[in-house]
């Protein structure tokens, strides 16, 4: 499998909703939110894109199923698997803040081999493959170079339906507030991970994810030189919701705190 040439392909599907996406932002009324559980919208734009992105994929490579935040597809491939959140930041979108994106990762057995963020707002398209470098609109990004959390900005996001670790959370956000340069709240994961990727931040943690939340995220980090794991340090991220991202030279300081607030 040529994972270039294929990626390369995927960042053409990703566009293509975007510019669908970014088209329909310009007249969006919030009588068409459908909500599918507590502060957990959705609307047409979400499942037309995601339509979009998985008839298009299916062409890429037919054999392929799919994990997709709307249920678009429910075929599951033998060996290649796409995650999809065809827009990340749904409630941005929804309230007209300009911070939302397309994600889109391909799963080969239990890797990662083709990662796609498309923010659209500001036509930057992150990507990498499997043993790539990583890319910020063609050019290469890396991850930052600080080496202390004090001198750190850190990204973050907040609980909107599963509270039951809020109080955990809140006691790590304030730790983490403190003990870095700033924090910041974007509201959409994949866009927090690529910024890491290239090294607007430093590292972000958030938790109670969903897999195509940060899929595409994960491998675009990790070619960007950097390191993720979950709350435990482990690498479970897609299954377990939690997900830390940093440059890797400030893994160990954050890892610390978050289990002294998650896991003490």
């Amino acid at each position: 499998m040529n994972y270039e040439a294929l990626c390369n392909e995927v960042i053409i599907v990703a566009k293509k909703a975007g510019t669908f996406i970014l088209n329909e932002a310009k007249n969006f009324s919030a009588s068409k939110i459908e909500y599918k559980g507590l502060n957990d919208m959705v609307s047409y734009v979400d499942k037309t894109a995601e339509q979009m992105i998985v008839d298009q994929l299916s062409q890429l490579l037919p054999e392929s199923g799919f994990i997709a935040e709307e249920g678009t597809s429910n075929k599951t491939g033998e060996t290649y698997n796409w995650i999809i959140d065809p827009l990340d930041g749904t409630t941005n979108f929804i309230h007209g803040i300009p911070a939302f994106a397309v994600s889109i990762a391909l799963k080969k057995d239990n890797e990662l081999v083709v990662g796609v963020v498309y923010e659209i707002n500001q036509d930057e398209c992150f990507y990498a493959w499997k043993d790539s470098k990583a890319y910020l609109n063609g050019n290469e990004i890396h991850v930052s170079d600080n080496e202390a959390l004090s001198t750190s900005l850190v990204a973050t996001g907040f609980p909107y339906y599963d509270f039951k670790r809020q109080a955990n959370y809140m006691n790590l956000f304030s730790d983490v507030m403190q003990k870095c340069h700033g924090l910041r709240r974007i509201g959409a994961a994949s866009v927090d991970m690529v910024y890491t990727a290239c090294g607007r931040f430093d590292a972000y943690f958030e938790y109670n994810l969903k897999a195509w939340d940060v899929a595409a995220g994960i491998l675009i980090v990790k070619q960007a030189g950097g390191e993720c794991f979950d709350f435990v340090g482990g690498d479970d991220m897609l299954g377990s919701g939690d997900i830390v991202a940093t440059n890797g030279k400030v893994s160990a300081e954050l890892n610390q705190i978050i289990h002294h607030h998650f896991n003490s």
